[in-house]
This record gives C-alpha cells, sequence and structure tokens, in this order.
C-alpha cells in the first residue's frame, strides 16, 4: 500500500458533483458550487465533515469553469499562473479538460455529452490526480467514476464506492482507450457484459459496464440506507439490473458493504434556513410554523385559516418511484372527508402529474383547498416550515431527505414503509413518546389514506400533547440527522479498510 508509514492516512473523495467546501482546503475552495442533484449535497458534507474532524481529505471534480464563475481571459499572467497552479497546499484537484470548461450544468440531456465527460474526468483522476496526491484510500461515486476502483485494485489502493443510484452506461474498451485510459493494465478488474475470454477478444466486442465494475471492483460498497441495500439483496426491486443486484449480494455476504443515510444540508433547519424569514427552533415552534404557515397560505391562494392542517408534497411528481398517483386517487375524497378540519393540500413540484392534480382541483372546485405551484426553492422551504404534515409515499426510495428536513421543521413526515424511509421514520406512537411521522405498510392509496388518517388524529389531539411531541422530534432528529452521525460511518469504513486509525480522537 502506498505511503504506509504516513502518520495521517489521506483520503480522496472522487465526485461529479459538489456544493461547498470548507474554508481552508486550498483556494479554490471558496468559489466551488456544482449540483445536480443530492450527490451534490452528500459529498460537501462529507468533505466538510471529515475536514472538521481533522481528517488529511482531498477531493477532485472536473473543472467546471463556468459554473465556477471563473473566466481565464480575464486575468492578468500572474493570476493566471497562480490560478493554474491551485496553490502547493490546496487540497482541491480539478480534472481539467475542455469538455468540462463551458458546462451550464453538470450532466447533459444528451447522453453521449454526459458519457465523454465522465471519461475525460476519470482519465484525469486515473493519469494525473491520483499520482499526484497519493491517497492511502479513494471514495468513488456512482457510475461517472465507475473505472477507477478497477484501478486502486490494480496499484494496492483501497477503494470505497458508493451507489447513489441505479444508473449505469457502457462502452467497450477501445472507446475507453481511445479516450487516454490505459485500460489495458487493469482490465480485468472490470465487469463486462459477458465474461471475457482475453483482452484481445473483448476489446471492441465485450461492453464494459461502468457501475457494475465500481461496484465488482471496489474492496467495499455502501448504498445510502441500510433498508436499502437490504431490499437489494433479496432481490426486491425489479428495476434494479441482475448484474448491479448479483455483484451488491455478493459483497454484502462477503462482508464488504453496509447502508449509510445521508444527512440534509446543514443550513436546512428552521432556526437559520436562508429561504424563510420566519425562523423558529424547539422553544417557538408553535409561533414559527404559524407566521410560515400563514405566509405560505397568502402565496399559494390558499385560504387564510390558522387552523387549517397543511398536507405537503415535497418532491418531483413522478409516478414511477414518487407515488404522487397514489395521492391523486384519493385527493377529492381527502378534502371531502377531512373537509370539517379544512384541510389543506399543498404540492410544489415539477413532473408529469402536475397537471393531472391542476385537473382534479379544477373539475372539482378545490380553489382554497388544494394548490398546485411549480417548484421553487423558496416557496418548498417556506412549505416545509409552514406545513404540519409532509407526504413522501415513495414505492422505493434508496434514502430520501425531505423525510429527515420535515422532522428539522415540526412537520411530521407520512411515509411508504420502504428504503431510506423505513430507516428514518418510526410510526407515532403519543402514549409512549417514540417515533417520529407515520408509516404504512401497503403500497396503495388505502395505506396512504390510513396513515393520513392517523396524522389527522394527531392533528386534532390538544396542544399540550401536540407540542411536546414536535418539539422532541424537532431535538431527536438534530442529533440523529447530521452530517457528523454521516461522516464517522464513513471513518468507521475507512478505518476497516485501512486497519488503522484516520484521525486522532480527543
Amino acid at each position: 500500500m502506498w505511503n504506509a508509514r504516513r502518520k495521517k492516512p489521506r483520503i480522496l473523495i472522487v465526485t461529479p458533483e459538489i456544493t461547498y467546501l470548507p474554508d481552508g482546503m486550498g483556494n479554490l475552495a471558496n468559489t466551488l458550487r456544482a449540483k445536480a442533484g443530492g450527490l451534490a449535497d452528500v459529498s460537501a458534507s462529507l468533505v466538510a465533515a471529515l475536514y472538521r474532524a481533522g481528517a488529511d481529505v482531498h477531493v477532485t471534480l472536473p473543472h467546471y469553469r463556468r459554473m465556477f464563475h471563473v473566466e481565464v481571459g480575464n486575468l492578468i499572467s500572474n493570476e493566471l499562473r497562480v490560478y493554474m497552479s491551485h496553490l502547493p497546499d490546496t487540497r482541491v484537484h480539478l480534472a481539467e479538460d475542455r469538455i468540462f470548461y463551458y458546462r451550464d450544468s453538470v450532466y447533459s440531456n444528451y447522453a453521449d455529452e454526459s458519457f465523454r465527460s465522465a471519461l475525460a474526468f476519470e482519465r484525469e483522476v486515473i493519469n494525473n490526480i491520483i499520482p499526484a496526491v497519493q491517497p492511502d484510500i479513494i471514495h468513488c461515486n456512482d457510475w461517472m467514476t465507475g473505472l477507477i476502483p478497477a484501478m486502486a485494485r490494480r496499484i494496492g489502493i483501497p477503494c470505497l464506492f458508493t451507489v447513489h443510484n441505479i444508473h449505469t452506461q457502457k462502452t467497450t474498451l477501445d472507446v475507453i482507450e481511445d479516450r487516454g485510459i490505459d485500460a489495458a493494465e487493469f482490465w480485468n478488474n472490470l465487469y463486462f457484459e459477458r465474461q471475457p475470454y482475453n483482452y484481445e477478444e473483448s476489446r471492441s466486442t465485450n461492453p464494459v459496464d461502468f457501475l457494475t465494475s465500481g461496484i465488482f471492483a471496489g474492496h467495499f460498497i455502501n448504498t445510502v440506507s441500510p433498508t436499502f441495500l437490504k431490499e437489494i439483496v433479496e432481490g426486491r426491486h425489479n428495476f434494479v439490473p441482475p448484474q448491479i443486484q448479483r455483484e451488491i449480494a455478493q459483497k454484502y455476504y462477503a462482508g464488504c458493504a453496509s447502508g449509510i443515510l445521508n444527512a440534509p444540508a446543514e443550513t436546512d433547519r428552521p432556526e437559520t434556513n436562508p429561504h424563510i424569514k420566519n425562523h423558529y427552533g424547539v422553544k417557538d415552534v408553535v409561533a414559527g410554523k404559524a407566521a410560515n404557515k400563514a405566509q405560505l397560505q397568502k402565496m399559494l391562494g390558499l385560504n387564510q385559516d390558522p387552523n387549517a392542517p397543511i398536507l405537503f408534497w415535497p418532491s418531483r411528481l413522478d409516478p414511477v418511484q414518487k407515488g404522487c398517483q397514489l395521492l391523486a386517487e384519493i385527493m377529492f375524497d381527502l378534502v371531502s372527508r377531512y373537509y370539517g378540519d379544512h384541510l389543506q393540500i399543498a404540492i410544489i413540484a415539477n413532473g408529469s402529474y402536475q397537471s393531472i392534480f391542476r385537473n382534479i382541483g379544477a373539475f372539482h372546485d378545490l380553489q382554497g383547498r388544494v394548490a398546485v405551484h411549480d417548484f421553487d426553492e423558496t416557496l418548498s422551504r417556506i412549505g416545509m416550515a409552514g406545513s404540519d404534515f409532509l407526504l413522501m409515499p415513495s414505492r422505493f426510495e434508496p434514502c430520501g431527505l425531505p423525510q429527515m428536513e420535515g422532522q428539522f421543521f415540526g412537520t411530521l413526515p407520512i411515509v411508504h414503509n420502504t428504503g431510506g424511509l423505513h430507516d428514518t421514520v418510526e410510526h407515532l406512537d403519543v402514549a409512549n413518546h417514540t417515533g417520529n411521522g407515520f408509516r404504512f405498510d401497503h403500497y396503495d392509496s388505502t395505506g396512504l389514506a390510513w396513515a393520513i388518517s392517523e396524522a389527522m388524529n394527531f392533528y386534532r389531539q390538544p396542544q399540550e400533547v401536540k407540542v411536546p411531541e414536535l418539539q422532541r422530534i424537532m431535538a431527536e432528529a438534530d442529533k440523529r440527522f447530521n452530517h457528523d452521525v454521516t461522516a464517522n460511518e464513513y471513518i468507521r469504513i475507512y478505518e476497516f479498510m485501512l486497519a488503522r486509525p484516520l484521525i486522532t480522537r480527543k
């Protein structure tokens, strides 16, 4: 292993996206932001938590000059030399290629362009960044880094591979090599579409599966929740390709796989979130939520009613995963059943079902009771702060963040019992002061309706019953779902792989 005598092991995080980096990680740390989804938040929080813990953490990502607001043409010669050097003490290592420089987003709408970007990123990491950093351990993320674990195994560097999304790409060795990656050095650590006979026979006819290669070659893997990992291993989801299911199961039974929950962004707290003006905390949750509810109702055109319970839909309207069709089936019945309670439904999300919800509202004249609005970050945060319950009836959920964020805001989640939702939401038991939301087992509209009825039973409780439970849930969530807890889980895996401490604990 490289650098076995180094006093503090060095970690290299390889990610295609990130939202922020902590001060002290080099002169570029404050300018880097490239986000497409949850991977950016997870990468940022992990790097920040590791850095705070005193680990020797480095990060590499593509150099998205336009997204990083870097216009090299405007720099004078001395500035350009400093900029290109990134300063010798930096922990940020940018992969350089023209394909990154002028992008407006992390991923292109054209699959071929995203694929070429991934190959360019992996080329730079393999050829230049790993030799320069000389890490003791490498942490890769998703299919865009799927070739790197094979190379790491070849040269004896332990590699953790995190599966965030079940999505992969395939291409042949000759295409990979034409992009500047000498895959002949580690081809036998890659996962091919069919069993290869030898290198020459497979070079141009046998596609390499990127995500499965990362799983196959990684020394250790993790998914982003323990239950989702178990569901994959047990073959519960037919959307998981069989080769991915088999390789994850083999890692699991070999003791080389685990599930680690993501944590919401540190700004997703009602005390500090920049998108809401009516901040509040555990002690003033009642007043804080009332102020945000009034603002939300005004912005969405809902009836101005401080006593109306609000159901909030926070995630994309995707019927394949998110279960929006379950709500559509019962939406009119819900408003009718709880008409005397003045129930309101706030949907702040984009997706194919948005027009269906609008049509239901128009047909049944639900104006003032149901609002459907395009996703907007500020409005969504106000929705989180001003609503009483949050709907996540997902068919499957690798991790999920809104159900955790809702608990910070005192907005109790109503969820289907699957994946990360199972790991983060327990059914509320007021008598025993346990649980933090409402969970249903059977994935259908009847199950969702039952969970909503449980939530409404809680809403009807007197304030002296409800408020202590909300305060308990908010306090418990703050201790349970945070970046330091997540980072400690990753540190535990790193230390298992290295068989030595990463940091000196006080």
